[in-house]
Formats: structure tokens, sequence, C-alpha cells
């Protein structure tokens, strides 16, 4: 089954600091607390598969682009090796962090929490015990320091603090630099750059002004310490740390008005100029900024969602533009200097533009609110989501990319579905309506009402296509439209109670609905919509589904259990006590046990395997169950969150959390300065005063398997994850015998015994060895290959060839096996079609993706072949005609000699 989490689709940013890699062509996003890398030039994403406890507030790279730290919320470091892809040690900062830096010749890093600067060794490329070891602590400022910005040589760095003042600090004890400290701002300082090469420096504070200071001093003039001074100092601090556990490191206290004796033969700052942003006197807080060096580029975020593009040292304003209404959390520019990310976490939005070209290069958004339903395209290659805020939006599997979002719903989206084709998708929403939307043209070519306006809260559509049903969570009926005309076909009434669940039979023409009322009903399409069968239940019932082959039914009711009906003969076959698997986490405002409140809990989504041998279920916890439908047993659970910024995440209550006076979440922090949220004065109508912070609960809303039978999807609190099937290294033989080796398997290839060979090497498993076997088959001998194969042989050598398109370049050799194949043994498959059906919709997702990347380019190429040859005409023509005009000149002239 598909274990290995491989995607994270509909959030693209959260909160923290969005990051450009070394060669400027991929960014990185955090994602809760994962992260996602952006590949903007190949147009993908991949969400890595590793998680920090808490929601990660800042990302530190190192220059080399090997290295990445990732710090939570409450100061937990993450050593994250980007090739790898996984954790390489882990370090706790016991307070929060708000920045990280490393320095650019990637031997230092500095991270400032509370209102000092620490400096730790950067991790090497030797094996170490501790990969973060302190080297120094930097004091100066009196409240938080916020940013930070090296020099381009390492010597020096500056740090920003809420305290309105900016320090220079030398990462060395300079004889005439050990620290220095800035004013001339009134707010807090959000920003602080380095000019190139140079130890000028530009700070930039909250309230939109900007100070230049100039140094006396160029880098090369920073003299290195007396030899005797630095050797006294190391003694007695070797002395110190004999009697401490570990190496405290050297300590730097600075002082915000130091005496003329410690101030001469120094380091001095002068301010040259200060520059306003807000120059129509409308207050607007600045939250982020970037600059690149090279280009003298600066980029600034306020809370409006404007940003201004500055060339910098004259302040010369060249851009300005609104991107959102939201606040612009996060600022960066790629190393070219032509890129610009702008992360606003309000609406979860990540933006990349193009300042030259004025474009866009990449502008994705995920559901402001929680994520409800998803569906599969009939090809596996496209999720449909619908979400509370009432869009709908399209993703590609592949890319992990949202190409299309449908905003004509006016509230909560609860369902939404594909048809039989895949190119339209159905959406019901708490609006009264149920929307069909073409994926041809992008566009609502049909809107389904009912007579008196009505909640709809399930959909179901069969599998021609044609008959539309949604249930009514108001007026407890069931409406029929017909897809062709868009009319009310017919109302079908007789639940008692809400309508929680419709599932249409893929393979005949009966609805199953499912309600509050205790029962599912089943109704025959074809017969003029009768009710066909009713089962009765012990309890509400909330989600009903049908296995694929359409001869098992699946309902799982309130009290917890999870029934299956052979729904023929109206007979229950068996069930599942679920209720003890679903393991829900306590709400920290909860007052009784995570195992008490489990017993009033259920299933409230279920979802059958491709092959319908297992069941997928969830609900109201961080848990995903699997069950053996034949054996009625739990096969697996899935955690789908480790994250504990989310609420009901732990089973027991935190003592730690709990006062004299009840639980600490009970205190409302208000909405500070960190989220932009200022409170204002008596009088100014700005800031939202209802604001206050809330921890999202942890659920899973929906579950889909994929029609491929390689993947799964969930909808839960974090966004939409996707599993797939472990694609590592497995020994997995089948039907293997003694002498099934792979000198064996090369020895008869290599005496041309093709057919042979591939058994082999099938029933070995190994998939390189597989693929060398079928690539040394001659073209000319595939079809004598095919059809020599043994029946259950073809089907694994489909599956085969489905993978193998994914990430072969041989496309036709492979088309060619796979015409030959369904051309041969088509009839013979065709009975075991139900068995095989995952298998031919992966090949078919696998062809039809090529076919798209082909056929556009050969789009293309004809496109450039008819504007070269148009081009070529329009110069022929250009030419005769000043040719022609040229003769008519010579003659002319030879009249008028004439005469």
């Amino acid at each position: 089954l598909p274990s290995q989490f491989s995607g994270l689709l509909g959030t693209v940013y959260r909160r923290g600091n969005l990051s450009f890699t070394r060669d400027g062509s991929a960014l990185i996003s955090p994602v809760g607390n994962r992260i996602s890398v952006f590949d903007l030039k190949n147009n993908k994403c991949e969400t890595y598969p590793l998680a920090t406890r808490l929601n990660i507030v800042c990302v530190g790279l190192s220059p080399d682009g090997t290295l990445a730290i990732l710090i939570d919320e409450e100061g937990a470091a993450l050593l994250v090796s980007l090739i790898g892809k996984c954790v390489i040690h882990q370090f706790y900062f016991h307070k929060p962090v708000h920045s990280v830096s490393f320095s650019p010749d990637g031997k230092k890093f500095v991270i400032t929490k509370d209102n000092v600067a620490l400096m730790y060794h950067a991790p090497g490329r030797k094996r170490e015990f501790n990969a973060f070891v302190l080297d120094k602590t930097y004091y100066g400022p009196y409240d938080e320091t916020t940013c930070i910005d090296w020099t381009d040589d390492s010597k020096c760095f500056a740090v920003g603090s809420k305290d309105m003042s900016t320090w220079v600090f030398g990462a060395e004890r300079w004889a005439n630099l050990i620290y220095y400290s800035l004013g001339g701002h009134k707010d807090i300082i959000v920003a602080c750059f380095f000019e190139e090469n140079s130890l000028d420096l530009y700070t930039i504070s909250q309230d939109a002004a900007l100070c230049v200071w100039q140094c006396d001093t160029e880098l090369d003039g920073l003299k290195p310490r007396p030899p005797k001074d630095a050797a006294r100092e190391k003694n007695t601090e070797e002395n110190d740390e004999e009697f401490l556990e570990e190496p405290k490191g050297e300590e730097i206290h600075g002082k915000a008005n130091p005496s003329e004796q410690e101030t001469r033969d120094k380091v001095k700052y002068s301010r040259v100029a200060k520059y306003f942003f807000n120059k129509e006197g409308d207050f607007n807080n600045l939250t982020s900024a970037a600059y690149h060096k090279k280009t003298h580029l600066l980029v600034t975020g306020f809370a409006s969602g404007i940003f201004h593009l500055h060339e910098l040292p004259d302040f010369n304003l060249i851009h300005s533009l609104s991107i959102s209404d939201q606040r612009i959390a996060s600022v960066s520019i790629n190393c070219t200097g032509d890129w610009i990310a702008f992360g606003c976490s309000g609406l979860g939005q990540l933006l990349v533009w193009e300042w030259q070209s004025e474009s866009y290069v990449l502008k994705q958004q995920g559901h402001f609110n929680s994520m409800v339903s998803l569906a599969y395209s009939p090809d596996g290659q496209y999720i449909v989501t619908g979400g509370e805020d009432g869009k709908v939006k399209v993703w590609n599997t592949s890319s992990s990319f949202c190409f299309v979002t449908f905003t004509e719903h006016t509230s909560g989206v609860t369902a939404v579905t594909f048809t039989s084709n895949g190119y339209v998708i159905l959406s019901a929403s708490l609006d009264g309506t149920v929307r069909a939307f073409d994926l041809h043209r992008y566009r609502n070519f049909r809107t389904f009402t009912s007579p008196r306006p009505s909640q709809f809260s399930c959909l179901a559509v069969d599998s021609s296509g044609e008959i539309v049903s949604a249930g009514s969570q108001d007026s407890f009926e069931i409406f029929i439209w017909s897809m062709q005309s868009g009319r009310l076909l017919d109302v079908l009434s007789g639940h008692e109670g809400p309508i929680s669940s419709l599932s249409f039979n893929p393979m005949k023409s009966v609805l199953a609905s499912a309600s509050w009322d205790k029962t599912v009903k089943l109704w025959d399409m074809l017969d003029s919509w009768r009710t066909k069968e009713t089962l009765i239940l012990n309890s509400d019932v909330l989600v009903v589904a049908f296995r694929p082959d359409g001869k098992e039914l699946a309902v799982a009711s309130l009290n917890g259990q999870i029934t299956f009906w052979d729904h023929e003969n109206a007979v229950q076959t068996g069930s599942i006590e679920g209720r003890h698997d679903l393991q829900m986490g306590r709400k920290e405002l909860d007052k009784i046990t995570a195992k008490q409140a489990a017993k009033g809990k259920s299933f409230t989504t279920l979802c059958y395997s491709a092959d319908g041998q297992s069941i997928l279920a969830g609900g109201l916890s961080k848990f995903v169950c699997i069950y053996n439908v034949k054996e009625q047993i739990l096969m697996k659970k899935f955690e789908i969150s480790c994250n504990f910024s989310l609420d009901a995440m732990e089973e027991y209550l935190d003592r730690r959390k709990m006062t004299e006076f009840g639980s600490m979440a009970l205190i409302d922090e208000g909405g500070g300065g960190d989220d932009g949220v200022a409170i204002p004065l008596p009088g100014v109508k700005r800031g939202d005063m209802s604001y206050r912070h809330f921890k999202p609960e942890i659920r899973v809303t929906c579950l889909r398997f994929s029609p491929t039978g390689r993947s799964w999807a969930a909808t839960t609190t974090e966004g939409l994850l996707i599993y797939s099937l472990d694609s590592g290294l497995i020994f997995d033989p089948f039907e293997l015998d003694i002498d099934i080796t792979p000198s064996n398997i090369h020895k008869t290839l290599h005496q041309k015994e093709y057919t042979k060979a591939i058994i082999m090497a099938f029933k070995l498993n190994e998939k390189k060895l597989i693929q060398e076997v079928i690539e040394a088959v001659p073209s000319n001998e595939v079809d004598v290959v095919c059809s020599s194969l043994p029946d259950l042989y073809v089907e694994k050598v489909l599956e085969f060839l489905a993978s193998a398109f994914e990430i072969s370049c041989h496309l036709e050799f492979y088309l060619i096996w796979a015409h030959k194949l369904l051309m041969l043994h088509g009839q013979k498959l065709k009975t075991r079609s139900v068995k095989l059906l995952p298998v031919i919709q992966f090949l078919q997702k696998s062809i039809q993706r090529h076919f798209e990347d082909v056929s556009k380019l050969c789009e293309w190429n004809i496109y450039n072949i008819k504007y070269a040859l148009a081009i070529s005409k329009q110069r022929g023509m250009k030419r005769l005609a000043e040719e022609t005009s040229v003769d008519e000149d010579d003659l002319d002239s030879d009249s008028d000699y004439l005469m």
C-alpha cells in the first residue's frame, strides 16, 4: 500500500522567511512545520519528507546551498541536508529565535534571540560530535533583536533591534571595531544592509524610514588585535571554561554610550541621509525588506500589500505596485537580482515577480480556510479541492501546482467530483448551487439549483456523467438533474434527517444515500427513482462508499462503526469497531480526557483502495486508518501530522501549561506588533481589535485513493497531503526458484531467448534488471515476444511500462511495447478489467502526460516554422519590390537621356 509521504499541496506559504537557492532558480518556502522547494525553471514543487515539532519561523541557507537550518516557534532547530533531504542534527536554543544567517564564507552563522546575538561555528564537511559549537555571544541591545546582515568578507555583521538601535559587531575582535551602536530611528528596526565590499550601512525601520550611514574606514582598514592582548584574554577564558560542562564561548558586551577613551582610534559612522517612504502622510507599516548589493536594488513590503523598488544610495523610486490586500510578511531577491519573491501569510500567498518585464514567474495561493473535499481525475493526473472559502482549485499531481481556480461560489464548498471523462468538475456548496466547470475553457457552463433554496451538503455523479445528484442539509431531500439540459429531473424525498453522503454504484445506475435518520436508502435511477432498499443502522450515518467493482457498500456511522453490506441482498457482511483506532488528541481547553472524548467520535470520511481490498478511514484525529476489508483488521495507522502548533495533537494534558488559575491557553496575548496588527489610539480606525491568536484543530476532512492505485490523498488542517508507493530498494521476488540469478538472466539474454529472460527478470523482481532485459529486446522482435508472454506476466509488463514512461527517454520503444501488448492480449485483459483498471489508468496517465508535452512542443515548432516562412516571404516580396523599383528608375533615366 502507498505509505511514503510524497507531497503537500494546497498550502504554499504560512510564515517565516523565503530564501532563494544559490543558483537563484528555486525558492524555499516554509509551509507550517515543513519546507517546500519551488523549482521555477522546471515548474515543479517538492515538499521535503521532514518536519519540525512546531511551525517554522526562520530558515537559514548555507552559501554553498547544501545545508539549511530550520528553527521553529520555540527555538528548536534542525540542521537539514538539502541534497539528501534528511535531518543531520537537532539543537535547542531554549528561546524563540527571530532570524538566522550564515556568513558569506560559510564558516560561521549568527542567530538572534531575546536581546543577544549568538555566533556559532558552522557545521563542516567533517564528522563532528556537536554540529553547533558556540563561538561568541554579543550583548548590546536593550530589547529583542530582529534582523542580521553580514559584510561580503565575513569580517563584521549588523544586528537590528526593537529598541530602535542597530549594532555593528566584529566577527573577530578587531583593534578598531569591536562594537558600534547606531540610533536615528523612531520605531522598530525591520532590516539592515551593508553596501557591497564596504562597511557603509542602510537601516530601515517599521515607520517606513531609511537611514544611510557612512563609515570612515574601509573593510581592509580593520586592524587585527595585538597578539599579547588576544593571548591574555584566551587564557582567562580557558580558566573559566575548566569549571563549565560545555564551552560557553566568548562574551562581548556593547555599550550604547561609550566613553571618549574607548572610542579613540576606532571606526566611526556618520548619518549622511534619511529618507521616508510614506510621502503622502498615510500611516503604513513597513513589514519586510530585501537588498541586492550588486544592482543596489532595495525592495520593501508594507502591511497594506504594496511593495516599492528603490535604487540606492540616491533613493530613486523604480517601481511601486500593490500585489495583495494583506500584509507582506517576507521578501527575498535571487542572486541575479531579476526575481523577487513575496510571501503573504494572511492569505497564504506566494508570488515571484520579474520586475524588469513586470510579469509573474509564479503566483500561487492555497485555500484561505480549511479544505473540505477532494477528488482525483479518472487518469489520476489532477486533483480538485473545495474549501470553506468558496473556491474550487485544480492541482497537477506531477508538478504540485494549482493551474486554475474557480471563484463562482458565494459560500463554502462542501463536495467536489470529476465526471468519468475527466474534463468536467462538479461542486456543491452551501450557497444553494451545484456548478459544473469545463476544464477545456475554464468556465462555469452549468449551474444547478433547487426550486426552494437549499444548502447542499453532498454530491454524486453517475458513471456516464449524465445524472447529477446533490443532498440537502435543511430540507432532507435529494435533487436529481440532467447534465445535458441542466433541468431538474426529480426530487427524492423519504429521509427524515439531513442527507450526509451520496454515492453512485460504478457499475449500475443505483444511488446510495446516507442520512442522520439512521438509514441508508438505495435508489434505482432506471426505475422511476424508486427506493430499491432501505438499510437500517443503529446510529446516525455519516458517510457511504461503494467498492470500485460495485459489489459492496461501506457505511460509517456516528457510533464509530464501519459496516459492510451486500446491497443486492440487503445483508450485512461485516463490521469494524474503529472508535479506539481513531485515537483522538486532547484539546488545550478540554475539561475531559482524550480517552473520554474519543467515545463520542467517529469516522467522517471513507474511501476504498483501487483494488477494493482495503479501506481508508479518517475523522477528527491526526490518524488515518487502513483496514483490510476481508479480514476486518487494522493494517496500518498513518500519523498525518506531528505539528504541535495545531490543537488536539497531545494525548495527555501538558502540566507545564497549567497554573493555579487554569490553563495558560486561556491567557489572551492580544494582537501584538509581531503580526502587523498595531493597537491604535482611541478614534483611529485601524487594526482589527477582534484579532486573537487561535490554534486550528487537527482533522482529516476527506480521503481519496488515486485511480492508478499508486497514491492516496487526504485533505487536512495542514493542507492536501499525498502518500505514494515507496520507491526505495525493496527485494520483493515473485515465484522465485534456485536457478533465477542475475548471471543466469544475462546468459539467457545473450542467447537471445527474450521471453524466458523477461519471465526470469520478473521473478527476481529487480527493477533495473527488468529495464535492462526489456530494452535489450530489438524493436522488430517485440511483436513475437508479446505474443509468447504468459497472461500472468502481461499485467506485470504493463505495470512496469507505466512506471518506466515517467522516467525513461525511450518513448517510441515503450509505446511499441504498450501497443503490441494491448492489441494481442486486449480480449483476455477485458475479462479481468476490474482488477486491471488501476494499472491501465496508470499507463494512460503516463502516456497522456507525454502526449501533452510533445504536442505543446510540436505546436510551438509549427508556429516558429510558420513565423520564419512568413518573415522570409515578406522579405522576398520586399526585395522584389525594391528590384522592380530600381528597374523602373533605370528605364526612366534611359528615356530622359534619349530625350
